[in-house]
């Protein structure tokens, strides 16, 4: 089993910012990607930030340069750091780890249980 342990979000006035960080653990043989995605009611969940194996980092279009992912490789955790934040970033954000199981030769979407992020005057 792979758990995700999320922490940080909470409610923010609009131009602030947050942190959130997702830590794994459990039986997995091998992390391919780390990262964050979020989701409004109604709406397909997207990817809001996530980090490769390689280092690669990847971002949604609506970042635009405010937030930043950051992956440490030997702790097994993801960092996003989320700055100028607009009433449009409110959502719920997800960890979501793409792995390979302990003992296992397929790839596994797992995810956190999310965090809120509210942000609003």
């Amino acid at each position: 089993q792979v758990y995700l342990v999320e922490s940080g979000g909470g409610s923010v006035q609009p131009g602030g910012s947050l942190r959130l960080s997702c830590a794994a653990s459990g039986s997995i043989f091998k992390i391919y990607v780390m990262g964050w995605y979020r989701q409004t009611p109604g709406r397909e969940r997207e990817l809001v930030a996530a980090v490769t194996d390689l280092g690669s980092t990847h971002y949604g279009d609506f970042v635009k340069g405010r937030f930043t992912v950051s992956r440490d490789f030997a702790k097994n955790t993801v960092t996003l750091e989320m700055n100028s934040l607009k009433s449009e970033d409110t959502a719920d954000y997800f960890c979501n780890l793409d792995g390979r199981p302990a003992e296992q030769t397929r790839r596994v979407d797992y995810w956190g249980q999310g965090t809120q992020v509210t942000v609003s005057s």
